[in-house]
């Protein structure tokens, strides 16, 4: 598979592919000449919560319109192929800051609000790379890779930080507690109440429904006013928004607007966000030296049926392995950099953002292992650009349930949660998970991309490549699935006696 078919939304604007060969190489050349004197370009990386595959219009939502989202399709360049390191929140945003697989960090699951770890100090998170830059550095949305200050943003990296420390549903009004009254103790007994924090304090230590009906909109407009502070420095922005993670809030000007729903208005008012914040850049006669990433966590939370999203054609759903789990909707957007209205169907993956930053302000990586690879050639539409990755793994909860290459993947026997066909909840309440177990199968992905036929009888060296990689994993990562230690894997953060605790 090769990068550079044209966009869908729009082919009567399709770049010709000598011109995207041309205008990609000298892009190639520019990023790797950077002058001292030369600004180097704002980076602006926004993380959506649980968004399935095909949740936005770009990628085949058609119940409800994203125009903004369409319009940095149509300016941009699509990811059909964009992995997450882990279908889950915490171990998805560590390798997403990082560039490193999740389990080499020791960062398997979604970190609770009595969690006494975090992202380790000495990880090297994307805001810490640019600061090497002197970049003026921001983060408005939800963290979750600890909740406590030395895990908090301003202490890796981050300027500014506004936000919910973890999941918004991890709270006394989680759907586990519907039925109980108001002040009845067991609401408490799992879940405190949700604080909102900014820098390292709490300013709010009960978050309730009406605050989470604004924090899409919080989040935007901190963002535009980030941007406009920043106009004449680089910058890097962070928007990990909170939704459309359950329990999901629209603000009043976006409810009942979509006509298909409240996740249909909640991810239109996105949408309208994402907007004023690429807007932003445009007044301020930035976005030519801007780059601007979207993509998401992880799949769709299919268990609480109409206030989750859609995979589209791929299997299962968050927190599994298969496609619908850890294949995300993905744009790049930066105007005269990379060229409009084209795919990329190669493999990559959110690790690979930090090292090809790193490429493209002329950062130093870490001194320690890290898993991404520079995707620039990919993002610039290079001529016969491929994906640098020869194989990938599936990693959940500390398990090497599949391996993967440019067309094949290879699954290992494991348990996993399913809703086998059957319909999810309503009204923000989830409908219980069959618990499936995987059979080891082979999926020849261009042929199959639901993984639905295990034709692993029928090419036995596939089987034989792909296990042989999968075991050069596992002596480097482990695997809890054949009890493989890992001679690479390292600790998270902890905190220690001696550490100060959120307080709210």
């Amino acid at each position: 598979m090769l990068c550079g078919r044209a966009h869908p939304v729009a082919t009567s604007i399709m770049t010709a592919k000598k011109t995207i060969f041309i205008v990609a190489t000298m892009a190639l050349v520019s990023l790797s000449t950077y002058s001292e004197s030369e600004r180097p370009p704002n980076i602006v990386l926004i993380f959506i919560d649980d968004m399935g595959y095909a949740d936005i219009g770009p990628f085949g939502a058609r119940d409800y319109p994203t125009p903004n989202l369409d319009r940095l399709a149509v300016e941009g360049r699509r990811f059909t192929d964009f992995v997450v390191s882990a279908p889950v929140c915490s171990a998805s945003r560590a390798a997403l800051m990082t560039g490193v697989l999740h389990v080499r960090m020791g960062i398997n699951g979604a970190y609770s609000p009595k969690s006494r770890f975090g992202i380790h100090p000495d990880e090297m998170t994307i805001a810490e790379l640019c600061k090497q830059k002197d970049y003026a550095t921001a983060i408005y949305g939800k963290w979750h890779l600890g909740h406590h200050p030395k895990f908090l943003p301003l202490n890796h990296g981050f300027d500014e930080y506004h936000g919910i420390p973890y999941s918004n549903d991890m709270w006394p009004w989680h759907p586990r507690y519907h039925g109980l009254a108001p002040d009845d103790p067991k609401r408490r007994e799992v879940y405190p109440d949700l604080p909102l924090v900014e820098g390292d304090r709490v300013i709010d230590a009960n978050v309730t429904g009406e605050d989470q009906e604004n924090l899409t909109r919080w989040a935007s407009e901190r963002g535009v006013e980030f941007i406009h502070r920043n106009k004449d420095n680089p910058f890097f922005l962070y928007l990990p928004y909170s939704m459309v993670h359950v329990p999901i809030y629209a603000s009043d000007a976006f409810k009942g607007k979509s006509g298909a729903g409240l996740y249909g208005d909640v991810v239109m008012e996105l949408d309208h966000g994402i907007g004023t914040v690429v807007d932003a850049l445009r007044d301020n006669g930035i976005a030519e030296n801007t780059l601007v990433i979207f993509t998401s966590d992880n799949g769709p939370w299919v268990g609480y049926g109409d206030h989750a999203g859609s995979a589209g054609p791929y299997r299962e759903s968050k927190q599994t392995s298969f496609d619908g789990g850890v294949r995300v909707p993905t744009l790049f957007w930066w105007p005269g950099k990379i060229p409009a209205n084209t795919n990329c169907d190669e493999l990559a993956s959110t690790i690979d953002i930090l090292p090809t930053v790193a490429t493209l302000i002329g950062g130093e990586l870490p001194d320690h292992a890290i898993d991404g690879k520079d995707i620039s050639a990919l993002m610039l539409g290079a001529r016969d650009a491929r994906s640098p990755h020869e194989y990938f793994p599936h990693y959940h909860h500390g398990e090497l349930q599949a391996i993967r290459n440019d067309r094949w993947k290879l699954v290992f026997p494991h348990g996993y949660r399913s809703l086998n066909g059957r319909p999810g909840g309503t009204g923000g309440l989830p409908v219980p998970y069959d618990a499936n177990t995987a059979e080891l199968a082979l999926y020849d992905r261009a042929n199959d991309p639901g993984e639905a036929n295990n034709v692993i009888e029928h090419y036995p060296e596939i089987y034989a490549e792909l296990s042989r990689a999968a075991e050069s994993f596992r002596a480097d990562l482990g695997d809890k699935l054949t009890k493989a230690a890992g001679s690479g894997v390292r600790q998270p953060g902890e905190l220690g006696p001696n550490d100060r605790e959120l307080v709210w």
